[in-house]
C-alpha cells in the first residue's frame, strides 16, 4: 500500500495551519473576554444610580458571551461549517441539557437573583449555612468574605433554593442580650448602671428608648432581657462594647444587696 506523500504533506501544511489559527484565536479570545468585562464593569459603574450587583452580574455575562463566540469562531477555522455546527447543537441539546442540568440551573437561578436582588454587593448575609459579606455575584457562583476574609463560593442555585437572611437590608437592627444577675445584688441598681450607659451611647437610637427587663428566674440568679436600637452596621460593635460592660457591672462587689 502506497501513500501519498505530497497530498499527506499539504493535508498536514492545511490542518497544522488551522490549529495553529484556532489556538491563536483561543488566546486571543481569552483575553479580549476578560478585557470586555473589565470595560463594561466600567461603563456600567458609571452609570447614575446603577446598582453594583447588576453591574457585575452584567459584565460577567459579556465576558461568557465573547467566549460563547471565540468558541463558535474556532470551529469555523477548524472546518466546521455553521449549518453543520447548527445541526450538530440541535441534536447533542437534550444530551447537553442532561449533562449539565446542574450548571444550567446555577445559571437560572443566577437570573432570578439578578431580577429580584434579595441582596447587593456589600450586604452581609446567611444563606446556606454559610455566612459573610457578598463580594460577588455571577452566572454560576455567589462569592462571599467571611468574618475572617475567607472567600466562600456558593453555588447560584443553592443561594436561591434556600432562605437567604440579609442582615444589610434594613438601616437599623436590634440589638438583644440576656445574662444572668446573681441572687444577692442590688438588681436596680445594676439595671440603672446599664439603662445609663446605652442613653449616654450615642450609637444606641433614642427612639425606640433602649429597655431592660426581667426574662426569667433560674437557680442560679435572675435572667435580664436587654434590648436597643441601632444603625445595622454598629449592631456588632455595640453588641460587644454591651456585653464587656454587662460583666463590669455585675462583678463590681459594691453593687451587692447588703449595699442598698
Amino acid at each position: 500500500m502506497s501513500f501519498d506523500l505530497h497530498n499527506l504533506g499539504n493535508l498536514l501544511v492545511v490542518y497544522g495551519i488551522n490549529v495553529l489559527g484556532a489556538v491563536a484565536i483561543a488566546a486571543i479570545g481569552w483575553w479580549t473576554a476578560g478585557l470586555f468585562e473589565r470595560l463594561t464593569r466600567r461603563a456600567l459603574m458609571s452609570i447614575a444610580h446603577m446598582d453594583a450587583t447588576v453591574g457585575v452580574f452584567l459584565a460577567s455575562l459579556a465576558y461568557y458571551g465573547v467566549l460563547v463566540l471565540t468558541f463558535v469562531l474556532i470551529l469555523q477555522v477548524i472546518g466546521v461549517q455553521a449549518t453543520s455546527l447548527v445541526a450538530v447543537l440541535g441534536a447533542a441539546s437534550l444530551a447537553i441539557g442532561l449533562a449539565l442540568q446542574g450548571t444550567l440551573s446555577n445559571m437560572a437561578a443566577g437570573v432570578m437573583l439578578l431580577l429580584f436582588r434579595p441582596f447587593h454587593l456589600g450586604d452581609s448575609i446567611e444563606v446556606g449555612g454559610k455566612s459573610g459579606t457578598v463580594k460577588n455575584l455571577n452566572l454560576f457562583m455567589t462569592e462571599l468574605a467571611s468574618g475572617d476574609n475567607v472567600q466562600v463560593l456558593i453555588p447560584n442555585g443553592q443561594v436561591w433554593g434556600t432562605a437567604i437572611t440579609n442582615l444589610s437590608a434594613y438601616s437599623t437592627r436590634i440589638v438583644s442580650i440576656k445574662f444572668p444577675v446573681p441572687y444577692g445584688k442590688n438588681l436596680q441598681a445594676i439595671s440603672g448602671r446599664l439603662q445609663d450607659y446605652l442613653e449616654s451611647d450615642r450609637r444606641v437610637l433614642p427612639s425606640p428608648s433602649p429597655s431592660i427587663t426581667v426574662s426569667s428566674l433560674t437557680n442560679t440568679g435572675i435572667e435580664i432581657s436587654v434590648q436597643a436600637w441601632t444603625a445595622s452596621a454598629e449592631a456588632g460593635p455595640v453588641r460587644a462594647e454591651f456585653a464587656q460592660r454587662v460583666l463590669e457591672v455585675v462583678q463590681e462587689p459594691e453593687l451587692s444587696a447588703a449595699a442598698e
